[in-house]
């Protein structure tokens, strides 16, 4: 089974992470406040831990290749970290460019040059780190340049655990307001919408270009009753097969790639929309087949 990898951790790069943005000078506040809650909500990023893998690029590509991931969009890099990870692995890695709405037109003219020079295929923005939601009007110029480019946007659909801003910051609603805004442009909610997994599966029916992928989730949940995706994995295997991506997240949930796959192919979805939501649906949004 070929896959298709929307959120996957590389390791370490040398360069330094020139996207990251200055922390905001604020108020002292008590240890584990703000986006430091996520160590304690996932063992992964408990007491400083690094979910990267420890390996050269070299063995790491070799070793997708052996699981069967065929493309990887890469996390936990910034974007000229992607930018050498797509110059030198063309056919391994897709380019999600990551870009603050915060930016303005200096983010435009940068999603320009990563798409046209450095051949990313996706823009990325995130409620979560600018604190503003996807239907905020500062995000509307890279939205445009996206529909111009002809390239997706993957947008932070999901509940936060960061205790210094909304929790609904990510809520799926923010996409309907794009999607009516902007009809040509094709949309991925990252992180499924959980938990307003009902209203996401529901904007996904509504809408012909708005996609979901199911990162930072193990498939054995999804089908677990009572965890929420009961109406994901019943439209998910019928009126929507077609607009689900799969997003491993190997190194926020600490678990093998091949343990991860092996969870999805394990589901109660037809075989057909297995090889859709692992590799199909992505291939077809990217432009891959």
């Amino acid at each position: 089974m070929r896959v298709i990898d929307m959120e996957c951790n590389v390791p370490r790069h040398a360069s330094a992470d020139a996207d990251a943005p200055a922390a905001p000078a604020t108020a002292e506040r008590p240890a584990g406040y703000g986006m430091a809650n996520y160590g304690r909500i996932f063992r992964s990023r408990r007491e400083g831990a690094d979910p990267r893998p420890d390996t050269e690029i070299s063995a790491y590509v070799k070793f997708l290749e052996r699981v069967g991931i065929v493309r990887a969009v890469p996390f936990g890099a910034s974007n000229d970290q992607v930018a050498e990870l797509v110059r030198d692995y063309p056919e391994r890695f897709l380019g999600l460019a990551r870009i603050s709405g915060l930016h303005g037109m200096r983010g435009v003219r940068e999603l320009e040059q990563r798409v046209r020079e450095q051949h990313f295929r996706a823009l990325g923005i995130s409620a979560l780190v600018d604190g503003i939601p996807a239907s905020d009007r500062r995000y509307y110029p890279l939205y445009a340049k996206a529909v111009e480019l002809d390239i997706p946007v993957r947008i932070y659909s999901s509940m936060n655990y960061a205790t210094d801003r909304p929790y609904d910051l990510g809520h799926p609603r923010h996409l309907d307001q794009v999607a009516i805004d902007f009809p040509e442009l094709t949309i991925i909610g990252g992180l499924g919408g959980w938990p307003w997994v009902n209203e996401m599966v529901a904007l996904v029916r509504r809408h012909p270009k708005l996609h979901l992928d199911t990162s930072a989730h193990r498939a054995k949940y999804l089908g677990q009753r009572g965890s929420g995706w009961e109406m994901l994995m019943q439209f998910g295997n019928t009126l929507i097969q077609d607009k689900v991506l799969v997003g491993l997240s190997a190194g926020l949930v600490g678990q093998p790639h091949e343990t991860l796959i092996e969870e999805y192919l394990a589901l109660p979805l037809k075989d057909t929309v297995k090889e859709k939501w692992l590799y199909r649906n992505a291939a077809r949004v990217f432009g891959i087949d």
